[in-house]
């Protein structure tokens, strides 16, 4: 039996109440972590005082974490410990854990250089290369480095990163189902549904824009989403939807756009599919990785938009259902655990020796 640690500290700057990819698949995991009899602790900003993110007003980032963030770590004694996000509480543990020499793994979920390159009035190559640098930097720290797909290992590889591994996600396909599938009372079909936040690295004006049969439906929140809804008064705006709301979303629509270039994995195209409808998506990571590794009865990718929207009404409904039922979330976290190291392993050593409980000692100060 693979010997797990039995206590396991999360550190994330994006949880509950937030609601994006990231929330969610740390909430899957650690729901799963702890039906496994497995204590974890997710430290995120709902333990803090906080103060809204300057691009995501509704985002809410710890205000200066640290000895309060440090504390609640020697006194929960992990043996081991991960940080997902690479915000103030990121930075906090990442200070704490070297001061101590504890062993840490990271995960690297959002394309954070792309993000700010969009909204800053800097040449973009120059913003991403100085960005990347930073981010880069803040994960050499750790042992390894989670990522979700074999194209974002390739391309953080490419860019300098050691120790990348693989952590895929999952869905739960109890909660994302087809059953829920509807008529929409006063959309046309057929309906192309995005559904996500609403923000300028989504990329949504590409969907907006295209000139598609039957009706738009927009379902999320975000800063960009007052100047969408003045700009495409055709496409219907639900603003955000939770449970089985959103799950009927997504099992009434008839095809599914995902127009972003820049997610890491794209958590949404598996809710889509969970629910039969196909995915309409650039061929680039994310999309690249799903779809183009399935039968291609359940979407298409295309470098034009409205060409992969088109072609994927023809999809296979059960198709895409069945293979959403290929990303289980006990796979998932089996595969993150396996990818946790001792906290009091050094980390030249931790990989190669496996997994041996090593809590903080009591006395431990950051």
């Amino acid at each position: 039996m693979t010997d797990w640690p039995q206590r396991v500290a999360i550190i994330s700057d994006a949880w509950h109440p937030q609601v994006n990819g990231v929330v969610r698949s740390l909430g899957q995991l650690v729901g799963e972590l702890r039906a496994r009899g497995i204590e974890v602790e997710v430290f995120g900003p709902d333990r803090f005082r906080t103060l809204p993110c300057p691009f995501y007003p509704e985002i809410r980032l710890a205000l200066m974490p640290g000895q309060r963030l440090h504390k609640m770590l020697r006194d929960f004694k992990p043996d081991a410990l991960h940080i997902a996000t690479e915000g103030p509480l990121g930075l906090s543990a990442r200070r704490f854990a070297r001061a101590g020499g504890y062993a840490f793994t990271t995960s690297f979920h959002t394309r954070f250089p792309e993000y700010i390159a969009a909204r800053l009035p800097f040449p973009r190559a120059w913003t991403e290369w100085i960005a990347y640098r930073w981010i880069r930097s803040f994960h050499a720290a750790g042992s390894a480095v989670m990522a979700a797909t074999p194209s974002l290992i390739k391309e953080l590889s490419g860019r300098g990163f050691a120790n990348v591994c693989h952590w895929t996600r999952g869905v739960d396909t109890a909660r994302f189902t087809p059953d829920l599938r509807q008529e929409t009372e006063g959309l046309a079909r057929p309906v192309f549904l995005y559904a996500g936040r609403l923000a300028v690295e989504k990329n949504i004006e590409a969907f907006l824009g295209l000139d598609l049969p039957g009706s738009k439906l927009v379902v999320g929140d975000g800063p960009d989403r007052a100047s969408l809804e003045k700009r495409f008064p055709d496409a219907r705006f639900t603003g955000m939807l939770k449970g089985a709301d959103l799950t009927r979303a997504y099992a009434s629509a008839d095809v599914f756009v995902f127009p972003s270039k820049t997610d890491t994995f794209g958590l949404v195209m598996l809710e889509a599919l969970a629910c039969g409808t196909p995915v309409a998506a650039y061929p680039v990571m994310g999309p690249r990785d799903i779809i183009t590794a399935a039968d291609p009865g359940i979407g298409r990718l295309d470098e034009d938009l409205r060409v992969a929207a088109l072609a994927a009404l023809s999809a296979d409904r059960s198709a895409c259902r069945r293979f959403a039922e290929r990303f289980s979330w006990s796979a998932a976290s089996t595969m993150f655990l396996n990818n946790l190291v001792p906290v009091a392993s050094r980390k030249s050593a931790a990989k190669s020796k496996g997994f041996k409980a090593g809590r903080l000692p009591q006395g431990a100060r950051a």
